[in-house]
This record gives C-alpha cells, sequence and structure tokens, in this order.
C-alpha cells in the first residue's frame, strides 16, 4: 500500500510541479535572512577554505559517518582535524557525550574552528552543548552550526528541538562571548496542514517553512563561569523586540 501510494504521490507532483512552482516564491518570508556565504550549499567550501591550513585545529561535533561517506578529514588534510561523536564509528576519533565536551579534553586544550552539521536537533541540553563549545573554542576562533528549522521527525526519541536563525543566535550571544558573522535559513519549504488535521487547519497553506538554520560565529572574548540564568536579556537577543501587539 506505501508502495502505491508513494507511486501516486510522485505521479502527481509531477504532474503539477510546473504550475506550482510559479507560486514558490508566494511561500517566502521577507524576513528570513539568507546566509551570505554558509548556505547549505556554501558552508563547506567556507570551512575547508578557512580551516584547511598548517596549525589550525578542527573539531567537529556528530562527525561520524551515517547518511555517507564523510569528506572532512581528506579536505582538512593539512590542519588537525579532530572527530567527535556520541557513538563510535568511521571518522570519529573522540568518543563521548557533548553536554561534557571539554571534560574528553585536557585543561586549556582549544581549538580553531568547532562545526556541526545536523545535529543540535538531538540534544536534549543545547544550551549547555553551547557553552561547551565557547570553552573549547580559541578566542578569534569560529563556529559554525547548521540544523533544522522544519524537518521531518527523525532518529526519535532523540529528536529534540528545531531552531530557527534567531534561536541560534540566542544560543551563541554576546554574553557568552560570541559575535555573529553570517545567519539565516536555506532550502525553503511549500507546505500545507493535511486532511487530517483539525477542520479550521485543514489543507491550509503554511508559508515560511524552510528546510535548514545556520549559524557562523566568532568568540571574540573568554567569558568564564558563565551562569544562563544570570544572563541579561538583551544580551541574547540584541536590539529586537518583540512585535507589539495590533490594534484591533
Amino acid at each position: 500500500m506505501k508502495a502505491v501510494i508513494k507511486k501516486l504521490f510522485f505521479a502527481a507532483k509531477n504532474a503539477s510541479l510546473v504550475f506550482e512552482n510559479r507560486f514558490d516564491k508566494d511561500f517566502l518570508n521577507p524576513d528570513v535572512p539568507k546566509p551570505k556565504w554558509v548556505g547549505h550549499s556554501q558552508w563547506k567550501s567556507y570551512l575547508y577554505e578557512m580551516g584547511n591550513k598548517p596549525g589550525m585545529r578542527i573539531l567537529e561535533i556528530g562527525s561520524r559517518e551515517v547518511t555517507g561517506e564523510s569528506d572532512a578529514r581528506a579536505n582538512f588534510s593539512k590542519a588537525e582535524y579532530v572527530g567527535f561523536d556520541f557513538y563510535p564509528g568511521r571518522n570519529v576519533d573522540v568518543v563521548g557525550d557533548v553536554h561534557k565536551l571539554s571534560s574528553y579534553f585536557k585543561e586549556g586544550e582549544q581549538f580553531d574552528i568547532i562545526y556541526s552539521c545536523a545535529c543540535f536537533e538531538h540534544f536534549a541540553l543545547p544550551w549547555i552543548v553551547a557553552t561547551e563549545i565557547a570553552k573549547m573554542l580559541k578566542v578569534g576562533g569560529i563556529v559554525f552550526v547548521e540544523t533544522h528549522f522544519s524537518f521531518v521527525a527523525h532518529q526519535r526519541p532523540w529528536n529534540f528541538f528545531q531552531f530557527s536563525d534567531m534561536g541560534l543566535k540566542a544560543l551563541f550571544n554576546a554574553a557568552l562571548g560570541f559575535e555573529c558573522m553570517d545567519v539565516g535559513m536555506s532550502n525553503p519549504i511549500v507546505g500545507r496542514f493535511s486532511a487530517l488535521a483539525d477542520d479550521y487547519l485543514k489543507n491550509r497553506p503554511l508559508p515560511g517553512l524552510y528546510c535548514h538554520s545556520e549559524y557562523l560565529g566568532k568568540k571574540v572574548r573568554e567569558v568564564t563561569d558563565f551562569d544562563w540564568t544570570k544572563v541579561n536579556l538583551p544580551e541574547v537577543v540584541g536590539e529586537t523586540v518583540y512585535p507589539e501587539p495590533t490594534a484591533v
């Protein structure tokens, strides 16, 4: 039955694709920025060019080969590349819990670039992970994170969060010592509520869906004894304000 449904879906998709594409732009949100340098199809080449130099130390969080062969080690061949993952496997050098990242390395050991792709949605306490990354990154070092804003439920039950671009900026904020270099969302999705939704939502279109969120930041200062409970909101959200109520 699933095979039949799949065939019907792709047949309908191909028949309507040209018509639907004309309206895809109407599903975009003009307030959502597109990353300048580290969009989904750009970030690898950006990091490889920046980091593949003698003396550079690179840490990839979630390095294990899951969906295919990793090209990271080859593209960081001139640098020192370390792969970190929750499970042992191909392309993994250090096995451990990312919420305790700093405990797996020597005291004072730090990296020039720390990056993670398609992992932050699986971290139960991502704010703790951000703090651990801050500890492990040199001042002047670069952090890059790509994760999902809108995506299918996957690898459950460890599928905890989905992040907007603003959510990633909030994690890697000024109070933690970070400066945002580039941020945004990429790969827009055209969506609607299904016929199984509540009556008032059935088939309603859903604009503003994007698959990926990307954040590129620089650690500009060392912060010791960081405490999330003592952070002032403006240090997290910058100069932005919550939208005022509209007149009724």
